[in-house]
């Protein structure tokens, strides 16, 4: 085993990396043909605009499949047990981020820091209204009550948000080799995990 390796900790189990790499290239997928059905410039080089809907409809319809298969691997329950769970640290970095704070010791974290539940939270909801406003589009007499427009215009706007909300979060990961690195290998740094989530890594990591 090498020096590095002795410094490393487990962060996420293959399964965990799966179901982040099947639901990013699945928002991916979304995102893109969305783009190319709704903006002109775009739309316009599209020869075959039913092929980019069809896309477009089924990816957002599998972007519901993996956290419910994710359901089976232990350890990405453990992860959503985390994210669905508020801490006293939770409070203080969410201070520190309103005052401006960024020394690490200002942001205490456990394996994921507020901003990290926060976002979970966000999106997951936004991917629930986006699938069934989806759906209503996609299959109209479902609710006969809810008309056409309504549900495109909730749709609509979710997907700026959305939009807005992924670039955010592809920006700070470009800022964080190791977080990168976690969720590529599985692995990261002991120092990085103490500095930026020391919660966790007192409570659960073990020298590997």
């Amino acid at each position: 085993m090498t020096d590095t390796e002795r410094r490393d900790v487990r962060r996420f189990t293959r399964a965990e990396r799966m179901i982040h790499r099947t639901t990013a290239t699945l928002m991916l997928v979304c995102a893109t043909t969305a783009a190319f059905l709704y903006i002109g410039p775009l739309a316009q080089l599209v020869g075959q605009r039913h092929i980019v809907a069809t896309f477009h409809e089924w990816s957002g319809v599998l972007l519901l499949v993996p956290v419910p298969l994710g359901l089976f691997s232990p350890a990405f329950r453990a992860d959503l047990r985390r994210l669905n769970r508020s801490a006293p640290y939770d409070r203080r970095w969410l201070s520190a981020v309103r005052r401006g704070l960024t020394a690490p010791a200002d942001r205490p974290a456990g394996k994921f820091n507020a901003g990290q539940k926060l976002y979970a939270g966000w999106i997951a909801g936004a991917v629930l209204v986006m699938g069934s406003t989806g759906l209503l589009m996609w299959f109209i007499h479902l609710l006969p009550a809810v008309s056409r427009t309504s549900a495109i215009f909730v749709h609509d706007v979710l997907a700026l948000a959305i939009a807005a909300v992924l670039a955010g979060h592809i920006r700070k990961a470009f800022q964080d080799p190791e977080a990168r690195r976690g969720m590529r290998t599985g692995y990261v740094n002991r120092d990085w995990a103490g500095e930026q989530h020391p919660q966790w890594l007192t409570k659960t990591a073990r020298p590997q």
